[in-house]
């Protein structure tokens, strides 16, 4: 037998080393490259709209890192309590009015890549279109962190809701004028365009709009459209410029305004130390069943620590609001030329405490929520008598006040409006009230479909344009 080389399995041994330390080399390489390369996050900071133009994004991310109530797990369609089937509009209709170009044949904007600036200033109130359908456009992406609420589903069939992406507050604020040659706005154009392409859907005829969701939140949003769609599902800031049988509680959903002055993060400043007893600042003279204002203002502006003056979105206005929230106890929300205002949802994210002369006023979710707990009611009448506002408020005492200034730091979630949305948000709230609505109007559609597959049923009649009219609903 021939002799063992020891220097031939020296050899060998080498070999096999240096093959499995490129080996161990390959794959360390490989993984930092797919993790270099993976599927992005859903949403980059850097391309969230500009502070210049939507200031929102200062106060709604801040706080994020430090919130329990922002979800990492992924949505399962399937957990959602609410489906909708979104229409494909035009983007005339939605992101188009806020300078938005699509891209190809997408009516959509490609959320990975930019979000769309809204408008800043006062048109930030009525913004709910905007969180709303951002929210709705990203629920069945995998990578997205928000709560299941609601979901897009692609089938009409398998909704429990139909949502119309109209930016009507957008199309008021900034189309309701009339450029020459053109003998109408483009605002009442589209709302126009908007009845014509509902009514020949199948997915309206079925129920005659009843299961629809149109966006309205400015008072003077959808004037020309909302008589013949009054079916619907509106979701609004109040019922002041409303016939009552085209909006009312029954059917329709009252969304929180999004609030101006800046949320109050980590506050610790109690009843001792906020110096201003009660404040209010804004238009003091207004029309129609504002006329209040001015006969409060001529009995509390020599009040002591009452601070009652003029102001507007101006010079610094909203900073200023914000400021004086922040040092007041109480904050006076009156009826101006609607029974609502932004004005209240500042004082909820300031924490100082509402007081709410305003008798005409409907409340966002006040039936999950009880706002005596930390709002203050008085009725107009009482509020102009002299004494009586002062005498009850410096009556609410140091313990009770706390107690409504804790609430409020404790419901103040629940308006805030963000993208990405976090669980009990104004965003998801809405779709809560929304989900709550749901059985009553499936029991409206699905007697309305009784005699449907015999006979003159609904369909027949809505495709001649006599739609019928159920009353109470």
């Amino acid at each position: 037998m021939a002799e063992r080389n020891p220097q031939s399995g020296f050899a060998i041994r080498k070999t096999l080393f240096v093959w499995f330390a490129m080996a161990i080399i390959l794959v360390v390489a490989s993984m930092l490259y797919i993790g270099s390369t993976g599927r992005p996050r859903f949403i980059d900071r850097n391309l969230l709209p500009s502070e210049k133009a939507l200031s929102v994004y200062e106060i709604a991310t801040s706080h994020l890192k430090n919130t329990t109530q922002f979800q990492s797990n992924n949505c399962n369609p399937e957990d959602a309590i609410l489906k909708l089937y979104m229409y494909d509009l035009p983007p005339e209709f939605h992101f188009g009015l806020l300078d938005w170009k699509p891209e190809g044949d997408s009516v959509w904007p490609n959320l990975h890549r930019k979000i769309p600036n809204y408008p800043g200033g006062l048109n930030l109130q009525h913004s709910i279109e905007y969180w709303l359908t951002l929210d709705l456009l990203s629920s069945t992406d995998p990578t997205r962190p928000n709560p299941c609420t609601a979901v897009r589903v692609t089938d009409p069939n398998q909704a429990d809701l139909i949502f119309v992406p109209f930016f009507s507050s957008v199309s008021y604020n900034r189309y309701s004028k009339v450029i020459p040659p053109e003998k109408i706005s483009l605002n009442k154009k589209l709302q126009q365009n908007l009845v014509k392409y509902l009514t020949s859907r199948e997915e309206y005829k079925r129920s005659n709009g009843r299961d629809h969701v149109i966006l309205a939140h400015h008072p003077n949003s959808m004037l020309d459209a909302r008589s013949v769609l009054f079916l619907c599902v509106f979701i609004l800031s109040d019922f002041g410029r409303y016939n009552p049988n085209v909006a009312n509680l029954e059917k329709d959903i009252i969304a929180p305004y999004r609030h101006l002055a800046k949320t109050n993060i980590n506050d610790s400043a109690g009843f001792d130390d906020r110096p201003t007893f009660l404040y209010f600042r804004g238009a003091i003279y207004r029309k129609e069943g504002g006329n209040i204002r001015q006969e409060l203002y001529y009995l509390l502006r020599n009040e002591k620590d009452v601070e009652f003056g003029f102001g507007s979105i101006q010079a610094n206005g909203i900073n200023k609001a914000s400021q004086g929230m922040h040092g007041s106890k109480f904050c006076l929300n009156i009826a101006g030329d609607t029974p609502s205002s932004n004005r209240l949802f500042d004082a909820i994210v300031s924490h100082c405490v509402p007081v709410i002369i305003s008798d005409d006023i409907e409340l966002p979710f006040e039936d999950f929520l009880d706002y005596s707990e930390f709002c203050i009611f008085v009725r107009a009448a009482d509020a102009i008598k002299e004494g009586y506002l002062m005498g009850l408020l410096k009556g609410v005492g140091k313990e009770r006040w706390t107690a409504m200034w804790e609430r409020l730091k404790e419901v103040d979630r629940y308006f805030e409006y963000r993208y990405p949305s976090v669980r009990d948000d104004a965003v998801q709230m809405i779709w809560k009230a929304l989900a709550r609505k749901v059985p009553a109007i499936r029991l409206k559609v699905n007697r309305l479909r009784r005699y449907q597959r015999f006979g003159r049923g609904l369909k027949e009649s809505a495709d001649d344009g006599n739609f019928p009219i159920i009353s109470g609903f």
